[in-house]
């Protein structure tokens, strides 16, 4: 079967070739994946901003079929439809005891149990999962199952850029009803947490990025208003009398972008770091300044929420009508054109492309 392999971390194209999935053992399960989608965090991983054992087979948004399980799996068997799940809740440790699955770092575990194997050498996939490719041997636990009117391509970006800004907006924020609302950044989390405000009841929603499209597309979406970065000022000042926002999202993982937020957050507002950024970059935040302004710093990791709980409501929200997940579909592409896609990323042309596998 074909996997997309990145040999190197920092090189510039994946190579697409053929190699094998890893035995199925306990506890595991191998998934033929229908759609894959692709993330930004893929090209952080493959640049090294985000750090990753290299060579692996990047992508960790997926959707496809179960066709294999090992021993002692009971969650899901062959023929059921899933989401990939690169983080998936363990239900066993302390995080998951104290109704945080979605902070379990069980997955991690995964990265030393190779999905794939290339020439006889053991081969990771990204997050322990893989999703650029045919198939896949992953933890029983990151297959979860989904109901049969959920299409493969909505599935798959739900796996992690859906579920990361909706639940930003819904379960870390809980963004109120009224509201006012910035979002920097709008790829697809950040287009994700306009929707997700927007279910909230937020009655503002300013959508900032410097990419025009995106920007349009944002006001499709949900935003009331979009603007490029050096027109934030100004928007603040005229939505919000220059008080600030009620919720100032940060969906881009910089330093700047990060102190942008903060800036345009109203005093005693909050301010949700949703981009994942570099353990490197520190950001410029006094002392006097956090006492003084008392904005509530909130970071929101894949959703702030049991992710398992996050797909359940979104699936909900899809079926009624209230989430457009068809729509931020924007480009579609086979592995074998997956180099154009990231292409396609990088200069903002697509907002979220699905790899077709099947």
């Amino acid at each position: 079967m074909r996997a997309a392999v990145l040999n190197t971390v920092g090189d510039a194209a994946l190579d697409v070739r053929d190699v094998t999935t890893a035995s199925v053992g306990a506890g595991r399960v191998r998934v033929r994946l229908h759609k894959a989608g692709l993330c930004h965090s893929d090209l952080s991983a493959m640049s090294g901003v985000l750090t990753h054992p290299a060579p692996f087979v990047p992508g960790h948004e997926g959707a496809g079929e179960v066709v294999e399980v090992g021993e002692g799996v009971t969650n899901v068997k062959p023929g059921d439809r899933v989401i990939v799940c690169w983080m998936p809740p363990c239900d066993r440790c302390p995080s998951c005891r104290a109704g945080d699955g979605h902070l379990c770092r069980s997955g991690y575990a995964t990265l030393a149990t190779p999905a794939f194997v290339d020439g006889g050498t053991p081969l990771p996939g990204m997050m322990g999962t893989g999703t650029f490719a045919e198939e896949a041997v992953i933890a029983a636990t990151a297959a979860i199952p989904i109901p049969d009117d959920l299409p493969y391509d909505v599935a798959a970006l739900i796996g992690c850029g859906i579920a990361t800004g909706v639940g930003a907006a819904l379960n870390t924020a809980k963004v109120r009803p009224g509201s006012s609302v910035v979002v920097i950044g709008l790829g697809g989390v950040g287009i994700s947490i306009v929707q997700g405000a927007r279910v909230a009841g937020a009655a503002q929603i300013l959508a900032v990025d410097p990419t025009a499209n995106r920007r349009e597309l944002a006001l499709t979406f949900g935003a009331t208003a979009a603007v490029a970065p050096d027109e934030l000022d100004d928007a603040r000042k005229r939505i919000t009398g220059g008080f600030g926002f009620d919720y100032a999202f940060e969906a881009v993982g910089r330093p700047s972008t990060f102190r942008a937020a903060y800036d345009a957050a109203r005093l005693g507002g909050s301010v949700v770091l949703v981009g994942a950024g570099s353990r490197t970059d520190l950001t410029d935040l006094s002392m006097g300044e956090l006492f003084l302004n008392e904005k509530k710093i909130l970071p929101s990791f894949y959703g702030g929420d049991d992710v398992r709980r996050t797909f359940a409501t979104i699936i909900d929200l899809w079926r009624a009508g209230r989430l457009d997940l068809e729509s931020m579909i924007t480009h579609r592409v086979p592995l074998t054109d997956v180099n154009e896609a990231i292409r396609q990323m990088h200069t903002g042309e697509a907002l979220r492309t699905v790899i077709d596998l099947v």
